[in-house]
């Protein structure tokens, strides 16, 4: 299917990488979907990310509603993050990617150093 783009500023993909692209949101989306949903989890697995740029990638998927966090009242205070429907309607073009990056991106790796 072929659309007919005049204007990128009003662009479906355009609008949607403002949301979801960089280095870290998707790869977010990932692991919160695969029950890695707190923080000290997501820092462990997602070694080249700092604290701080892990905090402002968590706020901004919350505030565009991508993520929900609940606090747990609790000594000491547990987070955790969810998917909101909106993320969840992310899923299948994910699971996209996945399969495009073990068909081609991953080809030269090992099985056993593949994580699904």
């Amino acid at each position: 299917m072929t659309v007919k783009i005049k204007d990128l500023e009003n662009c479906p993909v355009t609008a949607t990488l403002e949301i979801i692209g960089g280095k870290w949101k998707m790869l977010v989306i990932y692991l919160v979907s695969n029950g890695i949903n707190r923080f000290g989890k997501m820092s462990m697995m997602m070694k080249d990310i700092s604290k701080q740029m892990l905090t402002t990638q968590l706020r901004d998927l919350e505030r565009d509603g991508l993520l929900e966090r609940v606090i747990y009242p609790e000594i000491p205070p547990r987070v955790e993050y969810f998917l909101t429907p909106k993320a969840k309607a992310l899923m299948p073009a994910l699971t996209v990617l996945r399969d495009w990056g073990l068909e081609y991106a991953l080809v030269d790796k090992p099985a056993e150093a593949i994580a699904e």
